[in-house]
């Protein structure tokens, strides 16, 4: 097989994949994805529907420390933000902006929390940036209403 007939079957199954995936259906992965990493990690932090654990409010006094905001708050903020915020996602409601206090949040984890761990975070960058540039797709409330 020559050099040529390899770029046009690459080429032909490239072309078949773009036109096969869908912007929906990667919108809706990416949205499912990203809220399920979020709300594992705020379920972490929480008893019951929304109490936060004695245990959050130790970790950020002493692990996850940031500069101007009292531990007490912080630790309500991401427990309520990690809840709220991938249910837009998975609801596809206001997901733009959804995704962007996401995305804010992780680069707050980055600089002042665990700024060895850009991998993780940068795969949780990716799919939030393309939520906020492309959008919830078809399959979301977004849509429905037309915010999107």
């Amino acid at each position: 097989m020559n050099l040529s007939a390899v770029r046009n079957a690459w080429n032909r199954a490239a072309h078949f994949a773009s036109q096969s995936i869908s912007h929906t259906l990667l919108a809706v992965t990416a949205r499912a994805a990203i809220a399920a990493i979020f709300i594992q990690s705020g379920r972490t932090k929480v008893t019951g529907l929304l109490t936060i654990k004695d245990s959050t409010y130790q970790l950020f006094r002493e692990e996850y420390r940031l500069p101007l905001v009292p531990p007490e708050i912080a630790a309500h903020m991401a427990a309520y933000a990690e809840h709220f915020f991938p249910l837009l996602l998975i609801l596809g409601l206001c997901t733009r902006g959804a995704a962007l206090a996401l995305l804010g949040m992780t680069t707050v984890i980055e600089v002042f929390v665990y700024p060895d761990a850009w991998p993780t975070h940068l795969s949780w960058a990716a799919p939030l940036l393309y939520l906020i540039g492309r959008g919830a797709g078809k399959w979301s409330l977004d849509r429905l209403l037309k915010l999107d």
